[in-house]
């Protein structure tokens, strides 16, 4: 394994011996993973690790220059790996595309020259808003490679949630697409990006790729980005649709264009052979999350935090190196996105990338995918889990999965139910399930599983390497065995996030406000006698019920486990003798009888008491969740009350909330 090689490069026997060297000096631990991973530096750094600004806001590589496009891509142009595949891609729609470490390269110093070419330069910040493509890949990378600052968002954001993104960076540019196909139907991303553009009034440029052109041809006729009024007017190809949209802002007091992507490619050797100058800490990247509350926190990464500490993370955790043939399902909006990208293109690995619904057009078809691209490491979350799982067990055993070496999990929580039915029905009780926790902020995990130790159902095996992890008590202190705390970080590591993008008050306040020199990362934790940690949600989450604290995620796991409950949520209100009483959403796989909810409520009652039952089960169509599949409790709560939800834009279902909204005035 991966980790094997390092354990033998920095001489210890055990992962325990390991971890404990990780964490008793990590500034010599990071030397040996940016040894590990053959990161070059020029110059090399003055010091490896400064905190004279304070442990919140660490200068790792003090003066090192590192453009990290290079070490994805410029050092594999290698006899041995250039002709190798760096991105195996396949639409919905049935389109199978692929680049080698070359061609990646060679189209990644195109788009940089026409991103110079289009006077964007190191320091601006440029959004991305696509599904997963090569070109998504292609953008994010020429993006870093001129020195300017990658913004993703996902790539079916609606128009507020776009905009409002991009005018916190003070965008100049923005990459979207014409349309992308979602369970068969057109997804019309241009629609939402120009009318975002239209409040964003420092972008000056839109790169539009068209990839209806792409698999049908020139004579496609117009998808509908302008309003349905031009639609019904306007019968247009492609092409002349970017000339329309050109036209509509001529006499416009913006400078302001959109331009073809294929044409935004300069295939120039002398102004393609540039990689800009750039220092380890320049920014790199600005990954918004919406988190539980409030309004969205824009994520700083630098050059070396986040790609150094993805790469780690994936050798170490899913055991990925030369040749690995990984697939994530995900979107350039989660961290997932481009922990892929980098991560992956940094070990010399292959992305298979899957652009779509992962049951359509057949519930097999994320089985099909891994089976005929020779997928190893497969990513998941619950959430899909739980879906395909509704389909049937056989479905899985229709295709060739030799090739699956292990599965990978992030985003939320397990339930047992569905753990149990990757690990036995896809994975014949012989694959890992690598379940891995963290966040945007840490640039991956705090806990991980990994080849070499023992995995529980649901848990994590240790903390990774290089993170001094912790479970305290409201006092700061660590909690024994079996007890319940926050989850903690007590000394700094080269993935952590670079604050808030110009909010580093909130930033502080929102990790570092708890204890002094303690990153409290929000959720509730413990372990058992074997030293398996255990996530039991969101601290924020936690109810405390008739003086019991309880996590929404246990009774959760409890209503899944029911054979009718394909999902559930679990929300507190107020409530006059309890303090608080709980109430569940859940969302079934067929009608309900008659007496369910008394079932349900029996079900939680007894395995954790009656007076920890919930109050009511109400059953709905969908839960609110955001596009990565997290449900979002907050919202729940807040609809149910009649409340302001606050932001929204991160979700996937807005009519879900309508819903939930109508059954609380119902049971006022």
């Amino acid at each position: 394994a991966q980790l094997t090689k390092f354990m033998r490069q920095v001489g210890v026997n055990s992962f325990d011996e390991l971890y404990r060297y990780s964490i008793a000096d990590v500034e010599k631990f990071t030397a040996e993973i940016l040894r590990f991973l053959d990161i070059k530096f020029n110059p090399p750094y003055e010091k490896l690790l400064d905190t004279e600004h304070g442990i919140e806001f660490p200068n790792w590589c003090a003066g090192a220059g590192l453009n990290i496009t290079e070490m994805c891509l410029d050092r594999w142009q290698t006899d041995e790996m250039k002709d190798q595949p760096a991105i195996i891609w396949e639409g919905e729609e049935g389109e199978v595309r692929q680049v080698s470490y070359a061609e990646l390269l060679e189209q990644v110093e195109f788009c940089a020259a026409g991103l110079r070419a289009n006077d964007l330069e190191k320091g601006d910040a440029i959004g991305i808003h696509l599904p997963m493509m090569i070109e998504t890949v292609v953008a994010i990378l020429a993006i870093n490679r001129i020195g300017a600052i990658a913004v993703p968002v996902f790539s079916g954001y609606g128009v507020e949630a776009i905009s409002s993104r991009m005018n916190a960076v003070g965008a100049k540019a923005i990459f979207t697409s014409d349309v992308f196909p979602r369970r068969g139907k057109d997804i019309y991303s241009l629609s939402s990006a120009s009318k975002a553009v239209e409040n964003s009034p420092t972008i000056e440029k839109v790169f539009v790729v068209l990839r209806r052109i792409e698999k049908y041809g020139e004579d496609t006729s117009l998808v509908k980005f302008l309003s349905p009024e031009e639609v019904l007017e306007l019968r247009l190809d492609l092409h002349n649709s970017i000339e329309t949209l050109n036209k509509r802002w001529k006499d416009s007091k913006r400078d302001f264009s959109y331009v073809n992507f294929k044409d935004l490619l300069i295939k120039n050797t002398e102004q393609t052979n540039f990689v800009e100058p750039t220092l380890a800490e320049d920014p790199l990247i600005i990954l918004y999350t919406s988190g539980t509350t409030g309004k969205p926190k824009g994520i700083a990464h630098t050059h070396l935090s986040f790609p150094i500490k993805a790469a780690q993370d994936m050798a170490f955790g899913t055991d990925v190196g030369k040749g690995t043939r990984i697939s994530w399902l995900t979107d350039i909006g989660w961290m997932m996105g481009p922990w892929l990208i980098y991560g992956a293109l940094i070990n010399g690995a292959t992305i298979c990338i899957y652009d779509g619904a992962p049951d359509f057009p057949k519930p097999d078809r994320m089985w099909e995918f891994a089976a005929k691209h020779k997928v190893e490491i497969l990513g998941i979350s619950p959430t899909l889990i739980r879906t395909l799982a509704a389909h049937g067990d056989e479905l899985p055993k229709k295709h060739d999965l030799s090739s699956l070496r292990a599965f990978a999990s992030t985003g939320e929580p397990w339930n047992p139910a569905p753990w149990w039915w990757l690990f036995e029905k896809v994975g014949d009780g012989k694959l890992p399930i690598i379940n891995y926790s963290g966040g945007t902020e840490i640039s991956g995990g705090i806990l991980m599983n990994n080849p070499l130790l023992p995995i529980k159902p649901c848990g994590f095996s240790a903390a990774c390497p290089g993170i001094d992890a912790d479970i305290l008590n409201d006092k700061g202190e660590s909690v024994g065995t079996g007890e319940v705390g926050e989850l903690a970080i007590k000394k700094p590591w080269i993935g952590m996030a670079r604050g808030f993008w110009q909010e580093p008050e909130r930033y502080l306040e929102t990790y570092w406000s708890r204890f002094e020199n303690i990153w409290v990362h929000g959720d509730w934790a413990m372990t058992d006698a074997d030293g398996h940690y255990f996530i039991l949600g969101r601290s924020d989450d936690t109810l405390k019920v008739a003086g019991k604290r309880v996590g929404p995620a246990e009774v959760e796991s409890l209503l899944v486990a029911h054979e009718n409950v394909a999902e559930a949520a679990v929300i507190g209100i107020p409530d006059e003798i309890k303090g608080t009483k709980m109430i569940a959403f859940c969302v079934l796989k067929t009608g309900a009888g008659d007496d369910l909810e008394t079932e349900l409520k029996a079900l939680v009652a007894k395995d954790m008491g009656k007076p920890l039952a919930p109050s009511r089960i109400l059953f709905v169509a969908a839960l609110p969740k955001t596009r990565n599949g997290k449900v979002m409790r907050r919202v729940i709560r807040s609809a149910y009350l009649g409340e302001d939800a606050g932001d929204l834009s991160a979700l996937e279902n807005l009519n879900s909330v309508e819903e939930i909204a109508n059954s609380g005035l119902k049971n006022q």
